[in-house]
């Protein structure tokens, strides 16, 4: 089996129902915050509102979780932090912007090889409906 091969087996294989779960705890919880907040305040805002209710919905996460890049066997420091982690399973990746540009997405998916996880979630709370705001990846 050749790369295109595995590449094509793995976009076909569906996502579990467990880490589905995951993502629909993490959109309903999202719904909530802009709900309560609206759009308009930091991402940092949103971040702390939405954590707290993944807390209070016992959903398993961790917050700026630093991501190390390997390059030349050497493990570099540079930067990169993941919004959430949602038990090891999904990605969140948080945004309070004016306008959704491609190396938003670009950058969720890039976080998303270097741990080898399925899905993401870009959220950007700074829109009119929340559901405007969600973008759901799948590697």
């Amino acid at each position: 089996m050749n790369h295109k091969d595995t590449k094509a087996q793995r976009e076909t294989e569906a996502i579990s129902l467990e880490v589905n779960e995951l993502a629909r705890q993490v959109v309903d919880a999202a719904f909530h915050v802009h709900k309560n907040l609206g759009a308009g305040l930091l991402e940092s805002v949103y971040e702390a509102c939405l954590c707290h209710e993944l807390t209070q919905r016992r959903v398993p996460f961790q917050k700026q979780v630093v991501l190390p890049v390997i390059y030349d066997g050497l493990e570099i420091e540079a930067g990169l932090r993941i919004d959430l982690w949602v038990d090891h399973k999904l990605i969140v990746e948080l945004k309070a912007v004016e306008q959704m540009h491609e190396v938003h997405q670009a950058q969720l998916m890039t976080y998303m090889k270097l741990t080898n996880t399925r899905l993401g979630l870009l959220i950007n709370f700074n829109v009119p409906t929340i559901k405007q705001g969600i973008k759901r990846i799948i590697l």
